[in-house]
Parts: C-alpha cells; structure tokens; sequence
C-alpha cells in the first residue's frame, strides 16, 4: 500500500491537475461577464461606440441653421428636418459636392477589385496548399513576409512601372501599364489588387489547407485535374472563406483614400468617393450639413454589405479554425 506522501509543511499534495483547473477558471469568468455588471459594461461600451455614428446621421438631415447654430442632441428639444442636404451632395452643383458621379467610380473600382483579389488569391492558395512543385514553401513564406512591408514603400516604384514600365538596358521588358481610354481605371484596379493579394492569399490558404484530403485524393483518384478539383470541389467549400475574404477587400478599397488619391485622384472621370469627400472637407469645412451627409452616404454601402454577409463573415472566420 502506497503511503500518503505529504509536503514539508504536512499538507496533503493538490491533487487537482491544470486540465481540471481551467475549466473551473473559464466558467467563473464566463459567469463574471454575462452577470450584470458585464451586460452594463458592454451596453455602455457600444452605446459610446455608436454614439458618433448617431450623431452623425442626425446632423445629416438638420437644416443648416440649426447645425451651425445648436449640437445634434438638442433634436429632441426642437426637432426639424430636411433632405436638402443629401439633395446638394448627391445631385447639386460641383461646389456642393454632386457625389452621384463619384459613388458610381467608388462601385466601379471595388468591385471588380474585389473579384480580382477573390478569384487570384483562392487560385494561388490552392497551388500553395494541394499541388506539388519546386520552392512551394518558401514562396509561402515571400508572400506572408509581404504583408509586413508598409504600403506607402511601394507607391513610388509602381508609379513609374505604371508611366515608365520596366527596362533593362535598351530593352523594354515590361511596358508603361498607363492605358488611356475605356481602361481608365486600369492603374487603381492593378494597385489595389497588389496590395491585397499577400492577405488574401494568407488567409484563403489557412482555410484551403484544412480541407480533407481524402476528398481531394479521391478526385484525384478518379482522374480529375487540378482544375476541376479547384471548381467543383474546393470552390463551393469556400464559400465561407471567399465571402469574408470579399467584404474584408470591398471595405478596404471603399474606404481607401491614399491608393486613391495617388493612382486615381487627379482625374474627375476616375476619383473614387473618398477623394471628393477630402476634397470637400478642404475647400467646404465650414458647410458641415453637406459634410455630415456626405460622410453617411460614404458608409451606407459598406454598412449594407457587411449587415447582410454577416452570417457568411462570421462562419468565414470560424471555420479555418478547426480542421476537418
């Protein structure tokens, strides 16, 4: 029979091992922060968070008067409302801000961004992930390392591949990408799509990677290719992944104003609703009912499209967390 071995103090040993520990310690502390201090905590944490945005959309349709005059929370002492303001910035003269022209840029950079970066970046992570081929792992690693370089370092280089191209001697390997005409928007899509790829790829290949691989073996085994593999069975177990991958690319490009002011703002034809806003804080800070109706129209699409993908936002970010 094995003695009762005890400390030197003559305490009996703990007994409890760590695994047994932190359950107990994880439930104490979920039961702290669903009690009601908790609940108090994080309602007065978003209250104070959407407090601005709240703001915001009141201000938007005060008259001007009232806007200059007295502060957003005296609405319920005198309320009085108009849609003038949204009527100036969207449709009034170019003074006022006539953003109607600039929402349409903002959609048609964005979204074929948006597809490009999808589609590139779940190609290149399926290569990385399931095929075989010389130097696979230490490409890896270039694109993640490229994620940790500073965007504003690249700028310059991608301008003059954009006006001068690329030369070697005499010899042009790469011409000027400046293309005129109905491919106006060219240089901002290439730039935008450049500096999303490194996490989209990241990303889509944490996910791609934890597919099964007897279903890919299977395919494989029947004799499909990497190409049909890719469409008919990696592709719609994506669909999570691909769609948060989506709204993280079309709210970076919509909100984006450097990429913007540099590659697409000195043209009228080309500037993304960003830049106009900028603009309007320059030249019209002291019209602040367009300004606030300026900077709601600017959110509602990126509030619209997260609202509505948001089941598919949520299941994207979990799902790459387990394998199988």
């Amino acid at each position: 029979m094995t003695p009762n071995r005890t400390d030197p103090g003559g305490r009996a040993p703990d007994r409890s091992s760590p695994d047994r520990r932190g359950p107990a310690q994880a439930a104490r502390v979920r039961a702290r922060l669903s009690g009601a201090a908790g609940s108090a905590a994080a309602i007065a944490i978003a209250v104070l968070w959407t407090l601005p945005t709240a703001g915001l959309l009141i201000s938007s349709f005060r008259p001007e008067e009232q806007i200059k005059t007295t502060g957003w929370w005296t609405v319920p002492f005198d309320p009085e409302f108009t849609l003038r303001n949204y009527a100036d910035v969207l449709f009034g003269s170019s003074s006022d801000g006539r953003l109607a022209s600039y929402f349409i840029n903002s959609f048609t950079i964005a979204v074929p961004t948006m597809v490009f970066v999808v589609l590139l970046a779940a190609m290149a992570a399926y290569a990385l992930a399931w095929m075989r081929f010389p130097g696979r792992d230490w490409l890896f690693i270039g694109v993640f390392a490229l994620q940790i370089v500073p965007l504003q370092m690249s700028l310059v280089p991608l301008l003059r591949l954009f006006s001068d191209g690329v030369a070697i001697g005499t010899a042009t390997v790469l011409p000027p990408l400046d293309l005129p005409g109905a491919f106006q928007f060219t240089n901002v899509w290439i730039a935008h799509t450049m500096f999303g790829l490194p996490l989209g790829i990241f990303l889509m290949h944490n996910f791609i990677s934890r597919l099964p691989s007897s279903i890919i073996e299977a395919a494989r085994a029947d004799g499909a290719g990497h190409g049909t593999v890719f469409r008919r069975i990696v592709l719609p177990l994506t669909v999570p992944a691909l769609v948060s991958l989506a709204i993280f690319q079309f709210l970076w490009v919509w909100n984006d104003l450097l990429v913007a002011l540099i590659f697409a703002g000195g043209s009228i034809e080309v500037a993304p609703l960003t830049v106009r806003l900028a603009e309007l804080a320059g030249t019209r800070g002291n019209e602040w009912q367009r300004l606030t109706a300026g900077a709601f129209v600017s959110m509602v699409v990126p509030l619209l499209v997260f609202f509505s993908l948001q089941r598919y936002f949520a299941r994207g970010l979990l799902a790459g967390s387990m394998k199988g």
